[in-house]
């Protein structure tokens, strides 16, 4: 019994690190959220902070998922949309929201380039999200194409990867060029997709 109980409780400081290594890192930015200074807003030991995580690459895949689990509960039409125009509504939002937290798009770009590592933890992490997420944005676009909504001269799982790419491409540039607006970008490419009567 003391054993369940132990492990409960390494689960929930684990989530307790993650929910505020993510505050750190969108206030701080990527550089500014070194392991001192995530272990410092826990009140643990670097050592300590690390004990809960195999590596320090593995504690910055975990916020990134974190990231991801905290939008996607807040916009989830952006990922689990019945209809073209949820879909589009919540994935805005969330482009909205990352331009607000520039650290967490840094951190976003940083492990997604690490990604082309094989052995890097974010290698997984990215493999599977991208994956999932063009599935199931290709069978939103792929109904809406049903209801006419969107051009039919184009594939479903392509239309997903091109918005993927703009999304993730928009990200990188926005760290270079703080003034773009990335909803512009996105509202463009859905604007493009659509059945030329539905403009």
């Amino acid at each position: 019994m003391a054993r369940r109980g132990s492990y409960a409780k390494g689960i929930a400081k684990r989530e307790e690190i993650l929910r505020a290594a993510l505050a750190v890192v969108a206030r701080e930015g990527y550089h500014g959220a070194s392991v001192k200074e995530l272990a410092d807003e826990v009140g643990l030991s670097q050592a300590g902070l690390l004990h809960y995580f195999d590596s320090k690459d593995e504690l910055f895949v975990e916020i990134l998922r974190t990231r991801d689990e905290v939008d996607m509960a807040g916009h989830s039409g952006a990922v689990d949309a019945a209809t073209l125009e949820e879909m589009r509504d919540g994935y805005l939002d969330i482009v909205r929201h990352n331009a607000r937290v520039p650290g967490l798009v840094e951190l976003f770009t940083r492990l997604a380039a690490d990604a082309a590592n094989p052995e890097h933890p974010s290698r997984a992490f990215f493999a599977e999200r991208s994956a999932g997420l063009r599935e199931r944005w290709a069978g939103t676009i792929a109904d809406a194409q049903g209801e006419g909504m969107i051009r039919d001269d184009i594939d479903p799982m392509l239309a997903a990867r091109l918005l993927q790419a703009v999304s993730d491409g928009a990200q990188m540039q926005l760290l270079v060029e703080p003034e773009l607006d990335m909803v512009v970008l996105i509202e463009t490419l859905f604007d493009l997709m659509r059945a030329p009567d539905r403009r």
